[in-house]
């Protein structure tokens, strides 16, 4: 029988932050970073999967979910990093694998960029390696004269992180509504901002971490091929998962809970042999 999680709400410098952990806490941490206009909530299906051997700790970033809007407004991808380095320390996690799903794997690379001492290793699940890959059609679901948008705006808003004919989930549709506009619309911004100054391969590449890619192969958002990109840096292990639109924490949990557990087991193998 799965525990509940532990629900708790860190006061940080720059604004409260939700916390969410399960599994043992001896156990190796597992750091999960969910995308913009999502939340903590959106790793449900995984988190039984991968608190049996794990801590799995997760967060809501700055304005989504149960986490405040940051004081003076900064969603700059290096500062999110920063505030989660604090949340990790806070918690007393010294080392710790960190899992990204889509635009959560630019804070997962700016908290390695920053904390080379934290982060062992990363997963980067249907993460964009650079701007020419975004192949989304623009949305005007986010538009100051349509906030709040309807539930049909909503998701089609949504239904590009999904694979086609793939049903919008309504806890999406839910956590979205739950958002200011101005919380959408930075966060958003914030992740184009990081990629446009410089692609993920040349970020990833000089920090020397273990890398495991995961994409789906009917990605939406971002070209499917793109996850090639990533084998620019030494090492890193890409996978592609077929029938699979850009959330496959949600469409494929068992598949991608399985790479996310053979990443972190093969990274403490080689650290053990060392």
């Amino acid at each position: 029988m799965t525990s509940p999680t532990e629900d708790s709400v860190l006061r940080l410098e720059h604004g409260d932050l939700y916390v969410g952990q399960d599994g043992p806490r001896d156990a190796p941490a597992l750091l999960l970073i969910h995308g913009s206009a999502a939340s903590s909530r959106s790793w449900d299906a995984l988190v039984p999967l991968l608190s049996v051997s794990h801590r799995v700790i997760r967060v809501d970033l700055p304005g989504h979910g149960r986490s405040a809007e940051p004081v003076g407004g900064d969603y700059g991808v290096p500062e999110q990093g920063h505030r989660l380095g604090a949340a990790l320390d806070r918690l007393g996690v010294e080392r710790a694998t960190v899992v990204g799903h889509s635009s959560g794997g630019y804070t997962a690379t700016a908290l390695a960029e920053q904390r080379p001492d934290l982060v062992t290793a990363l997963v980067l699940i249907s993460t964009g390696p650079g701007m020419d890959a975004f192949i989304a059609p623009p949305s005007t679901a986010t538009a100051p004269t349509q906030w709040p948008p309807t539930d049909e705006q909503l998701r089609m808003f949504a239904s590009t992180g999904f694979r086609e004919g793939y049903e919008v989930p309504q806890e999406f549709v839910d956590e979205l509504r739950g958002m200011s506009q101005a919380a959408v619309t930075a966060a958003m911004q914030a992740s184009t901002a990081y990629l446009s100054r410089q692609a993920l391969p040349s970020r990833l590449a000089p920090l020397g971490k273990p890398l495991q890619v995961i994409f789906g192969e009917q990605d939406r958002r971002w070209r499917p091929a793109s996850a090639a990109d990533y084998r620019a840096v030494p090492g890193a292990r890409v996978d592609l998962l077929p029938d699979t639109g850009h959330t496959p924490i949600v469409e494929e949990p068992l598949r991608t809970a399985a790479l996310i557990l053979a990443a972190t087991w093969t990274h403490a193998a080689g650290r053990n042999r060392s």
